[in-house]
């Protein structure tokens, strides 16, 4: 193990480790990350037991390098020329695969798009871009994970005040405001020159995420949109990549087993193709999923619709942690119960459903009336006894109108006569800024107002796979993902 100083763009010095596998000369993994690169010796200790070299390198202004942190700003100029750093390094043979987890897959993707003779990407739970990590794809705001995450990382960060996430304006959050907190709820939600660039990537890329995530949508869309070869792994994972379920376990030592195949196979050169495999929950199971046909279903109620609610800003609708527990849908439908009656979201549940997995997002079809210019519609789809999956779409429009919220996508074994429960809100605070239903954007907003709402029809359509097509054993995955 060596301790490096390598120089950087305008003057900085970007601290290093490189941890050597045993041969004299090797391919290599450059893994860049803000958290402190101390912590992921375990894993660069990991790469060089498979034969590959790791280096590990501090961001700018974090650790041991300087300069300052301005999250995203730097990282496409800094990992060129860790790039060109690590290729100098004697044993290693120019070879090099780009890793890594949550802000640090946003260092490897940056790089990669600016060096096309890279190996490869692996993108683990990727955190992209400012915009991409301060709204949804559809256009809501988070909230309560960007003032944790900037409290804990942004330069000079302290601990947030507990009134934070009520504040209002949401720019008013944290005082004082970190660096580059304020300007984050101005990007863009796609930021343009990482997209383009990604459409254009022709070196291979492993994308892995987990249905627990927040980025689990922006993850989904990498691959998607990658231009080579894209792999996705997703599991039934948070943003540790952590797998509470003994029979969905693939993190920790499994996980590790699936870079290095795959890591291996790209700096062999062997052929990548696309594909994308999910967790059937917490089964031990997966499928692969992207091209199973939709299911289309129409959600009904109790009271049947139309169905009104208030989206009221004053009294939110509140996030729940994922996976949380959630009143069971009834076997037989026809009785009233407390959620028939409530007059913050509408509740309604799908008909029983056949036996199968859900292995991508679901799109839900709401012809729905708005009193607002601007309104959140959140659609919050459960299973049994626990959340699924939650989205938040912003939609601007005349009302009536027709809103599509895409999910993040899930991973669920469905059995035989199972039913999903639909609500639909307005709000999911703290988890996202309320919307304050004047037209101005969530995070600028001082005034905040109810809308009355009525809901006329919800349809759905499920990435359902039938029982025993595309199905894995869990113990096929290494292997499966360099296919």
């Amino acid at each position: 193990m060596s301790e490096l100083d390598l120089p950087g763009p305008d003057g900085v010095r970007l601290a290093a480790t490189l941890v050597r596998p045993t041969a004299a000369r090797w391919p290599a993994v450059l893994i860049r990350t803000p958290y402190g690169r101390e912590r992921l010796l375990p894993e660069a200790r990991g790469w060089a037991a498979h034969g590959f070299g790791a280096l590990v390198v501090d961001v700018r202004g974090r650790g041991g390098s300087t300069g300052s942190f301005l999250p995203y700003a730097h990282e496409t100029g800094d990992g060129v020329a860790a790039l060109a750093a690590l290729r100098a390094v004697p044993g290693c043979d120019g070879r090099v695969v780009l890793a890594g987890a949550s802000y640090g897959a946003h260092c490897a993707v940056a790089g990669a798009l600016a060096d096309p003779d890279v190996c490869g990407v692996l993108a683990a739970v990727p955190a992209l871009g400012p915009g991409e990590t301060a709204r949804e794809p559809g256009g809501a705001a988070r909230l309560a994970c960007r003032i944790g995450w900037w409290s804990e990382h942004g330069q000079d960060a302290r601990p947030a005040a507990p009134s934070a996430a009520t504040t209002l304006p949401v720019t008013a959050a944290l005082d004082p405001a970190p660096a580059g907190w304020t300007d984050l709820w101005d990007a863009p939600a796609r930021t343009p020159w990482l997209w383009d660039g990604v459409a254009l990537a022709a070196m291979p890329l492993l994308a892995v995420g987990g249905t627990a995530d927040p980025f689990a949508a922006r993850t989904w869309a990498l691959a998607r949109h990658w231009g080579g070869p894209s792999r996705l792994v997703l599991g039934p994972w948070g943003h540790e990549l952590d797998a509470p379920a003994p029979g969905a376990a693939l993190a920790g030592r499994r996980i590790g087993a699936v870079y290095a195949a795959w890591a291996r196979a790209a700096v062999e050169n062997r052929p990548l193709g696309r594909g994308a495999l999910v967790a059937a929950g917490g089964t031990g199971r997966w499928v692969r999923a992207g091209g199973a046909p939709a299911l289309a279903v129409d959600a009904v109620r109790p009271g049947g619709f139309p169905a009104g609610f208030v989206a009221d800003p004053d009294r939110p609708v509140r996030s729940r942690p994922p996976g949380a527990p959630v009143p069971a849908v009834p076997a037989v439908p026809a009785v009233s119960g407390p959620d028939l009656h409530r007059d913050d979201r509408v509740v309604a549940h799908t008909p029983p459903l056949s036996a199968g997995t859900l292995a991508g997002p679901l799109v839900v079809t709401l012809v729905a009336d708005s009193g607002a210019v601007d309104a959140d519609w959140v659609v919050r789809i459960g299973l049994r006894d626990h959340d699924l999956v939650t989205a938040v779409h912003r939609h601007r429009g005349p009302s009536p109108h027709r809103v599509v919220v895409t999910t993040p996508p899930v991973g669920a074994a469905l059995a035989e006569g199972d039913r999903l429960r639909v609500e639909i809100a307005g709000h999911h605070w703290p988890a996202h800024a309320r919307n304050p239903h004047t037209g101005q954007d969530a995070a600028h907003a001082t005034d905040l107002r109810a809308d009355p709402r009525t809901v006329h029809a919800v349809h759905l359509d499920l990435p359902h796979v039938p029982p025993g097509r595309d199905e894995l054993a869990a113990a096929a995955i290494p292997e499966e993902v360099t296919l």
